[in-house]
């Protein structure tokens, strides 16, 4: 049987009949030696032999007035609470008010059984009219020589005797009708009808929220900071944003917190804003200089420090280390900057303190390609 050359058989014949002569040559390229004419420069000389700069975006900062806010917490107060009180004893023999109602200095509110009050009265009257006819008879017969001096001053001192006793009995049945001492609006304690009541007891309570006070503690480091008259802006924990102005601070502080009592009165003309809500007040302070710098522009040199990258005027990078203030939503204020610094914005984590850069302002950086500035 005759033997056949595959068509494969030719294709590798060829294939190692042109690697052999490649060979041949003697042009062979080994990788990974340093020495080789094709060999990739390590990075280091590669960054040297670029005539590029590293590009870096930078926003110059200055100085602004920082806002110094003082948060106090505590609650609402209402700026008077009145017992309305019984001046004598007696059975409450009506109540003319009820909770909520709102009344003003002078309204009657309760009464009190009159019981023998009114015949007291009566009695005292008939005593005085008799003590001043006595009085009045015997000055006629004085005219005529008929009545002495001395019975005369007798007679007149038992008539301004009944006079003061008629208006003892008056007040006496007067206090059965116990009027509003302040203006405010009814709330417990009240008494309900039928109620035995002595003098000084309590018939209805009286509160009255306008003004409405805020109540707060400050610490002994920040009440130097505190004056009367400052302003306040008070969230109540109800949901309302109101204003207000301290019209209170304590001389002394509170033995057991080290703390001083302020109080912030705020306008509350209808009585929307309610007694004993829990609150918190922020009250404005002299501001401070500080620079407004973003969390992403925030970096760590070798030693841990927290701070920003930033180019000096030769163009070369250094590390400023930074003091925080304080935070908001979308920056933070720092300390340790000074005028007219060029911050790194973008690129910052890629240079290291000494290396020389180009730097592009944030403006014009953001009308430039991403493929402009590298980051």
């Amino acid at each position: 049987m005759a033997f056949r050359i595959k068509g494969s058989h030719i294709a590798a014949l060829v294939i190692a009949g042109a690697v052999i002569g490649w060979m041949g040559t003697g042009n062979i390229v080994v990788g990974g030696q340093a020495n080789s004419e094709n060999a990739v420069l390590p990075p280091a000389e590669r960054e040297e032999n670029r005539d590029e700069l590293f590009k870096v975006r930078f926003v110059t900062v200055n100085p602004e007035t920082r806002p110094n806010i003082l948060l106090v917490r505590g609650r609402t107060k209402a700026d008077a609470i009145v017992p309305v009180r019984a001046e004598t004893s007696g059975t409450l023999e009506k109540r003319l008010v009820s909770k909520g109602d709102r009344v003003e200095q002078g309204d009657l509110v309760c009464q009190l059984d009159r019981g023998v009050r009114q015949a007291a009265v009566d009695r005292a009257l008939a005593a005085y009219e008799q003590a001043v006819f006595d009085y009045e008879g015997s000055a006629s017969l004085q005219k005529q020589g008929f009545a002495s001096e001395t019975r005369m001053k007798a007679l007149k001192a038992a008539m301004d005797g009944a006079a003061a006793t008629l208006a003892e009995t008056r007040l006496e049945l007067d206090r059965t009708d116990i009027t509003a001492t302040a203006d405010g609006v009814v709330q417990d304690p009240i008494a309900e009808i039928g109620d035995n009541l002595s003098g000084g007891d309590v018939c209805v309570t009286l509160i009255n929220a306008d003004p409405l006070l805020f109540i707060g503690q400050v610490s002994e480091r920040q009440v130097g900071q505190v004056d009367v008259g400052n302003r306040a802006q008070v969230q109540l924990i109800s949901g309302e944003l109101v204003s207000g102005t301290i019209r209170y601070v304590a001389s002394s502080a509170d033995e057991a917190t080290r703390t001083f009592l302020i109080e912030v009165e705020i306008d509350n003309p209808d009585n929307a804003l309610r007694d004993g809500v829990t609150a918190a007040a922020q009250i404005e302070l002299d501001g401070s200089e500080a620079y407004q710098i973003r969390p992403s522009w925030l970096t760590l040199n070798d030693e841990g420090s927290v701070g920003v990258r930033v180019v000096d005027e030769d163009n070369s990078v250094s590390f400023r280390q930074l003091k925080i203030i304080s935070h908001t939503p979308d920056t933070m204020w720092v300390t340790g900057l000074e005028p007219g610094t060029r911050v790194i914005s973008v690129g910052q984590d890629y240079v290291v303190p000494g290396q020389t850069v180009e730097p592009v302002a944030a403006d014009i950086a953001a009308t430039m390609s991403k493929d402009d500035v590298r980051s």
